[in-house]
């Protein structure tokens, strides 16, 4: 229970102070009670989904009651590739989401700052592959 506790005051904190670092935000929780490593701390903030925006942890917005993390669009390109797109500074986050779900036709992901590259085994498993990723993404 309380690594919940601790994730929703994570959640509090950077949604009212701009915290840029980690240290910043293993003193802030230690003001609110808990005693936390900087491990910890980088652990809950991919499990929450939190990401960096101009230097900022940032929560991302919610879509359709789930995270949506910015996914915009979903397109093929060539025989081999998936290109999503999302709300800029989104894409990383969005990216360990796909690898995490650990989706078998996809072979890797490439991030940069609102594309992400997915890479499929062949072209029968693009259509496959957005499927999941629009249900992964719940929008």
């Amino acid at each position: 229970m309380q690594k919940n506790e601790r994730q929703n005051t994570i959640l509090n904190i950077i949604g009212t102070k701009r915290i840029g670092r980690q240290d910043e935000l293993v003193k802030m929780l230690g003001k609110n009670g808990y005693s936390v490593t900087q491990a910890s701390v980088s652990r809950d903030l991919d499990d929450l989904g939190i990401v960096k925006v101009n230097g900022f942890y940032a929560q991302p917005e919610r879509s359709n009651g789930g995270f949506g993390l910015g996914l915009i669009s979903l397109e093929t390109a060539g025989p081999c590739m998936v290109v999503a797109k999302c709300a800029s500074g989104l894409a990383s986050a969005s990216a360990v989401r796909i690898d995490a779900a650990r989706i078998k036709e996809i072979v890797g992901t490439i991030a940069g700052d609102d594309t992400i590259f997915v890479a499929v085994k062949d072209e029968n498993d693009q259509k496959a592959v957005i499927k999941r990723l629009w249900e992964l993404f719940e929008v």
